[in-house]
């Protein structure tokens, strides 16, 4: 019978983390990436269970290669093929899971069903995808703007598109916790905005950091002077094909091109969470371009998430 785990925390929402937490994870990070070698067997016995309701090319393969380059396993479950949320609930899941694993990651559709997944479990449940949140792909976006321009600190960052989505909640946890300015351009419909919770909840936290978070309907007005243009698709998976015509009128003021990014700091580089529409969201000269850093932060979810397991597992040991 596996031991009782302790104090367990879930990475369920970078809004569930302190700065000092989320720094002491990049730092983490940061070192696994620089010692690879000596983290070979970190998680040596360990098996995370990696749960799937959407498709998944960088969040399968960074999780899954992260385990094996620790040292531990992973195990790929299909959720299309699964009693999960039909005959058996998030709840009892997480419960059952927890007697064979050590930690569970799960790429859902509701947020509500990875809140209750993690509520059943005795083992970390990290998030990898949620409609409301996806804070791997944050973490390993910070992680790589630190990297690329030395510091977090002053950095401004641009979110255009379509906002009503887990990468931009995420970016405005993230950014306003961890000190960055953050600006968001998008229509001014609700179907198109964050939710405005999390705009609140962002603005509170900037103004003890003393740093911006601001949501306007201009472009170029959100691009201003940014370190970071960062963009998503406009036709997320929840999205059906049907409303694709009059999406693509609503969103083409805030395509990412030449002409937008000549708006930014000189310096400015540009960000996909991936997969990407080249000619609808950003043109092909932008993120094929010397600008564009999306293979980097591509590859830094393979290098955040292996810190993340660490953090986690290490802090949650079984009680003998």
């Amino acid at each position: 019978m596996r031991g009782i785990i302790m104090a367990i925390r879930h990475f369920l929402t970078l809004r569930d983390y302190s700065r000092k937490e989320l720094e002491d994870m990049l730092r983490l990070a940061s070192v696994v990436k620089k010692n690879q070698k000596k983290y070979g067997k970190a998680l040596s016995g360990k098996t995370l269970l990696m749960m799937f309701a959407k498709p998944s090319l960088r969040t399968r393969l960074s999780f899954e290669e992260g385990m094996i380059e620790l040292g531990g396993h992973a195990i790929h479950y299909d959720l299309s093929t699964s009693p999960f949320g039909k005959k058996e609930s998030p709840e009892d899941t997480g419960r059952i899971a927890s007697l064979y694993v050590d930690c569970i990651m799960a790429r859902l559709f509701e947020h509500s069903d990875i809140e209750r997944l993690a509520s059943g479990s005795t083992v970390p449940v990290i998030n990898g995808l949620t409609n409301f949140s996806h804070p791997c792909q944050v973490m390993a976006d910070l992680m790589t703007i630190k990297e690329h321009f030395g510091t977090l600190k002053g950095i401004k960052v641009a979110y255009v598109g379509d906002s009503n989505n887990n990468v931009t909640h995420s970016l405005l946890f993230g950014c306003s916790i961890m000190g960055l300015d953050i600006s968001i351009g998008c229509p001014g419909k609700k179907d198109f905005m964050p939710n405005p919770d999390v705009v609140a909840s962002a603005k509170r936290q900037a103004a003890k950091n003393k740093t911006a978070v601001i949501v306007t309907d201009d472009a170029s007005e959100a691009v201003r002077g940014a370190h970071v243009v960062y963009t998503d698709s406009w036709m997320s998976y929840h999205i059906p094909d049907s409303e694709k015509a009059e999406r693509l009128r609503a969103l083409q003021p805030y395509q990412v091109n030449t002409a937008l990014m000549k708006k930014a700091n000189k310096n400015a580089v540009f960000m996909h969470c991936l997969p990407a529409e080249r000619g609808m969201e950003v043109t092909a000269d932008v993120i094929d371009g010397k600008q564009s850093i999306v293979v980097h932060q591509a590859e830094n979810r393979l290098h955040f998430q292996k810190g993340l397991l660490v953090w986690l597992l290490d802090k949650y040991k079984e009680k003998k």
